[in-house]
């Protein structure tokens, strides 16, 4: 409340925050002034290089992170940086998010990719089989022959690079494709 009162008052450019100091936790801080009207970025200044604190400061919303090890040229750069608007991470800090990037966003964009290549009616017929509908159900519902919907279920099945019903469940849940309760249905 100490560091958001005084930000609201003397509206300052930019924000030098410590993760750990006595009175405040400097993410929950930096959360905090993210929620103002009209919020200064936020650079992190730590000693503490650890994970949880740079994924902490990071989805606080800090615009940058920087160890206090960092030289006086770095610290000055990265306060402009961010203060520009732009982004800044201590070199010490950035192969770890580039590793986490290659790791957990690139496959996520794959598989995305997948996703587009399903056509409405594809979609449609996921959806469907995610409520646990069989293919004479599906046909019923979507006034087609049962050859059409096992003609879309081996198409969905290929370009999701899944091998069976389940398989296909698993991915449209996990990639939020599926709406449990669509209109006209109860749930």
């Amino acid at each position: 409340d100490e560091v958001v009162a005084a930000v609201a008052a003397h509206r300052p450019d930019v924000v030098l925050m410590d993760v750990r100091m006595r009175r405040v936790d400097g993410v929950a801080a930096t959360r905090a002034l993210g929620e103002l009207e009209k919020p200064p970025p936020v650079l992190i200044l730590t000693t503490f290089d650890e994970d949880d604190t740079l994924w902490g400061a990071l989805d606080a919303g800090a615009a940058g992170f920087v160890l206090k090890d960092a030289s006086a040229e770095d610290l000055i750069a990265a306060t402009r940086a961010v203060s520009a608007g732009a982004a800044w991470l201590d070199p010490k800090v950035a192969s770890r998010v580039l590793t986490a990037f290659r790791t957990y966003v690139r496959p996520r964009v794959a598989e995305l990719a997948k996703v587009d290549q399903l056509t409405d009616r594809e979609h449609e017929v996921l959806g469907h089989i995610a409520r646990g509908a069989t293919n004479p159900e599906i046909a019923a519902r979507l006034i087609v022959s049962e050859a059409t919907v096992k003609t879309h279920v081996g198409a969905i099945f290929a370009k999701l690079g899944v091998r069976d019903r389940a398989a296909s469940i698993v991915f449209a849940y996990d990639h939020g494709l599926v709406d449990l309760h669509p209109e006209g249905e109860a749930g």
